[in-house]
């Protein structure tokens, strides 16, 4: 007798990766249900919220925060027991964090992923670049990434670097003058200054309209020049994906032979509901996808769902430079400083990402003076000034996953009845160390650019970039996930999410976690 399921697959998470898995899947003709926990909302909506709200510099502000679907900032969202306290801005909407990330879209490097082979520190992944390469390059197909591929964003000012099977679908975005000044003075001094590849759109593209410079990708892109995940929700829609939004996975249902057989999930009036199908993707963000994991016990024979918790946790540095480079024209960034990305230093301590921010200084500055005491017509002067001088450097450090950095359920719940999470992290001597040679840089830099320092000891910060807590491996004693993103314990549950990245680096992982969710695609539609 056939068995009969709701679905070929079900798809937990409609954000960048899990609406990319989903519309491949639904290309390929297989039936697909995709669960959001939280709710959709039209980007005019998110805009009226962003200019009503008075807490501008936060980011989640405008988006849904729901008793049944928080927002990270939710102050009972996460309790923090370890020295950090670890907050990352992650949402809960259809499409996910992208609505409001700067859409910054580098690949790994090759040694990224032999940094224990090469370095003798932290893990190699399972899979090598080449491996990993087409994936790539249909995932920057998928978001629309510019950018330029004569560079070498190792950094090290040598041949193009990592390489490519193809060109970027779309050329870069012009240098802004601020940028163009920082590059000269910048590189006099030995820096290689990287050009950003982004997700952010240089001419029209898959429907989006190119990027005319709004300065606004974070909290939101006012006309969806920048990518962001509840696009590819659409095409996966259109594409037959039937999605359920308000829906909240909590358990994952064990059957006979260490299959999943169903996923159960609970709507905001309380009711529970059960769908059955027969490969499972949870695609839920670094921090929802272990929990999940874990309040349903599965995948977890190895111990390590949950642990090796990692973000490129940073530092800053704010200057008021010597010439007016007027930051604030077009993205909110478009290059950082990679003369630390990779080399035999990695032995030692961890890889160093500078990147130099393009985003409106007005409100900072007018803060600042205000708390100075500056007012009147002095305020007025000081804002254009400073504003045009500003300079805000953001340093990120490459992590390595530690089985005490970790997230478990908590006691607490939340509407659902489902429960919210603990988290312990600490800032590991191995980005300790890097931060010492970071901080050598900003001595440098406030030389290089005769400035005023503003601020050279921001201590650690978030980064949200959740890495390594469902960690991928060969060894199913020491990790959750194979290299194809197929758990060890179940041959029909995938995780496509950030977090089964075992080695950090020092760039945003997001555009890697859709090429592997496009990649976990082809793998489930070619055993269907």
């Amino acid at each position: 007798m056939t068995t009969q399921y709701d679905a070929d697959v079900i798809v937990i998470g409609s954000g960048a990766l899990g609406s990319n898995a989903a519309y491949e899947l639904a290309k390929q003709g297989r039936s697909v249900i995709m669960l959001e926990a939280g709710s959709r909302i039209p980007r005019w909506k998110i805009l009226e919220n962003f200019r009503s709200s008075s807490r501008k510099a936060n980011f989640n502000d405008p988006y849904p925060n729901e008793p049944w679907a928080y927002t990270s900032y939710n102050k009972d969202y996460i309790e923090n027991v370890g020295s950090f306290n670890f907050r990352p801005g992650m949402l809960k909407l259809v499409g996910g964090t992208t609505w409001h990330w700067a859409a910054a879209c580098w690949r790994y490097l090759p040694n990224d992923m032999k940094l224990n082979t090469l370095y003798g520190v932290g893990r190699d992944w399972p899979i090598d670049y080449d491996t990993l390469e087409p994936y790539y390059l249909r995932a920057e197909k998928a978001l629309g990434v510019a950018g330029n591929d004569q560079e070498d964003q190792s950094g090290q000012a040598g041949k193009a670097w990592p390489p490519r099977s193809g060109p970027y679908p779309l050329p870069p975005d012009a240098t802004t003058y601020m940028n163009q000044r920082l590059n000269v003075r910048l590189k006099e001094a030995g820096y290689h200054y990287i050009h950003e590849p982004n997700g952010r759109v240089t001419k029209p593209y898959d429907g989006r309209p190119a990027c005319c410079g709004n300065n606004n990708c974070m909290p939101v892109c006012p006309i969806g020049a920048m990518y962001s995940g509840n696009m590819h929700a659409d095409h996966a829609e259109q594409a037959g994906v039937k999605l359920l939004t308000e829906s909240t996975a909590y358990k994952l249902e064990k059957g006979a032979g260490g299959k999943i057989v169903a996923v159960h999930y609970r709507k905001p009036d309380g009711t529970d509901q059960r769908l059955t199908a027969r490969y499972f993707v949870v695609a839920s963000n670094g921090l929802e996808t272990p929990k999940l994991l874990l309040i349903s016990d599965v995948a977890n024979s190895s111990d390590q769902v949950g642990r090796n918790l990692m973000d490129h946790t940073g530092i800053s540095l704010s200057l008021i430079g010597d010439e007016a480079l007027w930051p604030g024209r077009g993205a909110v960034q478009q290059g950082g400083i990679f003369n630390w990305r990779d080399g035999d230093f990695r032995k030692k301590h961890s890889a160093v990402k500078h990147s130099m921010s393009n985003a409106v200084a007005n409100r900072t500055v007018t803060e600042r003076l205000l708390k100075m005491g500056v007012v009147g017509d002095e305020l007025d002067r000081r804002i254009v000034h400073d504003s045009a001088r500003w300079i805000d450097v953001g340093t990120v450090f490459e992590a390595l996953p530690l089985a005490t950095n970790r997230i478990t359920p908590a006691a607490k719940k939340d509407a659902l009845g489902i429960p919210m999470m603990r988290i312990n992290y600490d800032v590991g001597d191995y980005m300790k160390a890097g931060a010492e040679v970071a901080k050598q840089d900003y001595v440098k830099f406030a030389k290089l650019f005769n400035a005023e320092v503003v601020e050279d000891n921001s201590g650690w910060e978030n980064r949200d970039h959740l890495m390594g807590s469902v960690i991928m491996g060969a060894n199913p004693k020491d990790s959750v996930v194979n290299g194809d993103c197929r758990t060890h314990d179940h041959d029909n549950l995938f995780l496509a999410t950030t977090g089964v990245i075992p080695a950090s680096g020092v760039i945003n992982p997001t555009l890697t976690g859709v090429a592997l969710a496009i990649r976990i695609a082809d793998t489930i539609g070619k055993e269907i």
